[in-house]
């Protein structure tokens, strides 16, 4: 009994350490942990190194939480802050929680004081709008992003902590079947929009 407890305690400060080191560990070394590493209208995108990796909350100098340093939330509420003066109501939760299922396409997202759009949607994406996707088996968190240029049939995004080696910068393709937008990527849940 007595080596099994062992082996269990073990065995969860391996898991415990590799996890934790996963996090904290930069894995591409051409880039710093803060870096600036992209912008979008003088905002900075900010290199993460782990993808769990966080140095801290962003405050702002009133006071609204901007989120975890380097993660993707708190680029986006940063950028919708300093880009729009904007403040969601709800000022916490993951990537996850920025889309609500319980709307319809186009109905008001109370918590985020922004209007969502399905994918697909009636609304074909726009310049400015919050990119929602779902968790994945890799990231129960979810994603968020801004799109940032949007052409006749694709998109681009702008993100901060996509990963190690995954780019600030990637473009979707974009379609529209029977007058609804449908971006091509099937963890895209919709888009946000100020009013």
């Amino acid at each position: 009994m007595k080596k099994i407890t062992i082996s269990l305690i073990t065995l969860f400060v391996i898991i415990f350490g590799f996890n934790y080191g996963l996090k904290k560990f930069n894995f591409n070394t051409n880039h710093q942990i803060g870096e600036k590493i992209d912008s979008l209208n003088g905002i900075y995108v900010f290199y993460n190194g782990g993808v769990g990796n966080s140095s801290g909350r962003n405050i702002s100098e009133d006071g609204y939480n901007l989120g975890l340093q380097y993660q993707c939330v708190e680029f986006v509420k940063r950028y919708y802050y300093e880009n729009y003066n904007h403040k969601m109501p709800d000022a916490f939760g993951n990537a996850k929680d920025f889309f609500n299922k319980n709307l319809k396409d186009g109905e008001k997202n109370l918590q985020r004081d922004l209007i969502q759009f399905t994918n697909p949607s009636k609304s074909k994406p726009e310049i400015g709008d919050l990119l929602i996707y779902s968790p994945s088996i890799f990231n129960k968190f979810g994603h968020v992003a801004i799109v940032s240029k949007v052409n006749q049939n694709s998109i681009e995004i702008i993100q901060q902590n996509p990963g190690p080696f995954s780019k600030s910068r990637e473009s979707f393709n974009i379609e529209n079947i029977n007058n609804k937008w449908k971006i091509k990527n099937s963890r895209i849940l919709g888009w946000l929009r100020k009013e």
